[in-house]
């Protein structure tokens, strides 16, 4: 067991039924603080559903969510948000006709809130931008500023929603399958940039693409049919006999 003093985030036996379907099946997990959890498992396993009640997109029938402490269970989106845990989505979500600049500016304004010191707006304006502009180059689009986002590739629009994250200043991220629709150019310029925010921040990765996850997880917990059926180290789930079977249905393991 992980002790509670190492866990950002505590996930006891959730529940979510829709009418008779059970898709999340008293699931339990546990994030460590400063670690790069991956949440695998096969296709209807139940991954979205959780991440769904993780964010407080959806409400469990049962079972308690704990975040750095506090039971956060009945908390709604925002208020999960305003204390750090955010999550990025499949589908990139992003002012497709502003500026990479003007989309970072716009979430450090939100993540600032409005000011009243109505006597500097020229210094506040100065400073948001800056911290904009230094969100650009953290998420490696410090050449694309004056760019509208509507314009950028796939997957430099992911790279400009992984900065719209980083503005909000989060204790955890839920990273929704990062790397989907990427070509391998791509996908290799996430893969980095989740390794250069590895000891920076805590981050719940739930991806298809097994080599990517077994390159970047500290640990990873397998879902199968609503229910962690196992959690590991990457070798350790490798080895994983029931997740062998509920990849693969036989014994060569998860590729």
């Amino acid at each position: 067991m992980t002790p509670a003093s190492m866990a950002i985030l505590c996930v006891d036996r959730l529940v979510k039924r829709f009418g008779g379907l059970v898709a999340t099946d008293r699931a339990s997990l546990t994030i460590r603080d400063g670690e790069l959890h991956a949440l695998i498992g096969p296709n209807g396993a139940g991954k979205t559903t959780l991440i769904h009640q993780l964010s407080g997109a959806l409400a469990p029938t049962g079972g308690t969510i704990r975040f750095a402490g506090e039971d956060i269970t009945a908390l709604p989106i925002h208020a999960r948000v305003h204390r750090g845990l955010v999550r990025s989505y499949q589908i990139t979500s992003v002012f497709r006709r502003l500026s990479v600049l003007d989309n970072l500016a716009l979430a450090v304004q939100a993540r600032d809130g409005s000011s009243l010191r109505f006597w500097r707006p020229a210094r506040a304006e100065r400073e948001r931008y800056a911290a904009a502009a230094a969100l650009a180059g953290r998420v490696g689009l410090a050449a694309c500023l004056d760019r509208i986002a509507g314009a950028l590739s796939h997957g430099e629009q992911r790279q400009l929603e992984i900065g719209l994250v980083l503005a909000l200043r989060p204790r955890l991220l839920l990273l929704d399958e990062p790397l989907a629709g990427m070509g391998a150019e791509e996908s290799e310029r996430m893969v980095a940039l989740l390794q250069s925010l590895r000891g920076e921040h805590t981050m719940l990765l739930v991806e298809h693409d097994m080599d990517a996850v077994f390159r970047l997880a500290d640990r990873i917990s397998a879902l199968v049919s609503g229910q962690v059926i196992a959690t590991g180290t990457p070798d350790e789930i490798q080895a994983h006999p029931e997740v062998r079977r509920a990849y693969l249905g036989d014994e060569q393991g998860v590729s």
